[in-house]
């Protein structure tokens, strides 16, 4: 019980990042591993048809959010589809054996995928805005690794889960504010200290 809501509550953040990243990480440990055993109706997203939807969507958002306006717009849809996937992931994960009761495991689920989203959100047009765009690819690929590797370890060891969650959310944090400062630097640096002035 303990070990099925800890991995419910590593999977569901990382969802706030990238809705399908835990959710193909869920469904192929439940598939091939004996790590997770998921129960009906949750169990859809391990079959084959569930696997190859995960992998189109999870092909979609890998490229969308990597791309300037149209990474914002994504975020946009992804408020639903985001807080929506870190419910269900952290109701399937607590349904074997009622480690959690269900509307419990959802409104966690929801609160904690839709904290990340909102933080996410709410950061990446100050990323666009002061890299120009050329930072979106760079800090989308530091998301999306941070979703894998944090998803990996909440299926084999759910308490490391909770720690790099905690470090992952402080170390991006440190990662928007270091590309707003590098780049706030950088356009001070371009302009012309001494420039003649009209009279």
């Amino acid at each position: 019980m303990e070990n099925a809501v800890l991995t419910g509550l590593g999977l569901a953040p990382p969802a706030g990042l990238n809705a399908y990243i835990p959710l193909l990480m869920l469904a192929l440990a439940d598939r091939f591993t004996n790590q997770v055993t998921l129960e009906s109706p949750y169990d859809f997203i391990s079959s084959i048809p569930g696997i190859a939807i995960l992998m189109v969507l999870l092909t979609i958002e890998i490229v969308a959010d990597k791309i300037p306006g149209i990474d914002h717009a994504n975020d946009l849809l992804q408020s639903a589809v985001r807080p929506a996937a870190g419910a269900f992931l952290m109701m399937a994960s607590t349904s074997h054996g009622d480690a959690l009761n269900p509307f419990t495991a959802m409104v966690i689920g929801l609160i904690l995928a839709a904290g990340v989203h909102g933080f996410k959100a709410t950061a990446r047009p100050i990323v666009t805005v002061s890299t120009g765009g050329l930072g979106n690819p760079v800090i989308s690929m530091v998301e999306d690794g941070i979703a894998f590797i944090v998803s990996l370890m909440a299926i084999l060891a759910p308490i490391v889960a909770i720690f790099l969650i905690l470090l992952g959310g402080l170390f991006l944090w440190w990662f928007y504010r270091k590309i707003r400062h590098l780049t706030s630097y950088m356009s001070r640096s371009a302009k012309p200290r001494n420039a003649p002035t009209l009279r």
